[in-house]
């Protein structure tokens, strides 16, 4: 259980740090904090997809 906490977390942090590293040539970032971990952690990709699209609609 807590193996698959973290296992979970560790790969919602490196999704985030991932598209930080690319979307820097664009001028786009996606602060990691809490709150961006629990929605990708939560939602996975649909979740980082959501923040992606609300990062370019609102900015």
């Amino acid at each position: 259980m807590i193996k698959k906490f973290i296992q979970k977390l560790v790969l919602s942090f490196f999704l985030l740090y991932w598209f930080n590293k690319i979307g820097l040539n664009f001028n786009m970032l996606i602060p990691i904090n809490i709150v961006t971990l629990a929605i990708v952690y939560f939602l996975d990709f649909p979740g980082l997809a959501m923040l992606i699209i609300s990062l370019i609609v609102l900015f």
